[in-house]
């Protein structure tokens, strides 16, 4: 079984790949600083989620 994550935090994550996905990458520390600067989560829970979930999704990313 997997993880299941709230649909805000899969939202916010896809919008993000969208806009900056040439900036993320596929290091969880990397892209906690880069969460905080392109949202305004003041949360760190929500934020480490995020960036959690973006990692995930870029290490999964299809190659085209």
């Amino acid at each position: 079984m997997g993880n299941i994550r709230h649909s805000n935090i899969k939202r916010i994550t896809l919008r993000l790949i969208e806009n900056y996905g040439d900036k993320l990458t596929t290091d969880f520390d990397a892209n906690k600083p880069l969460v905080a600067k392109y949202t305004t989560i003041e949360s760190k829970v929500i934020r480490n989620r995020v960036a959690g979930y973006v990692t995930r999704k870029m290490t999964h990313k299809p190659i085209e």
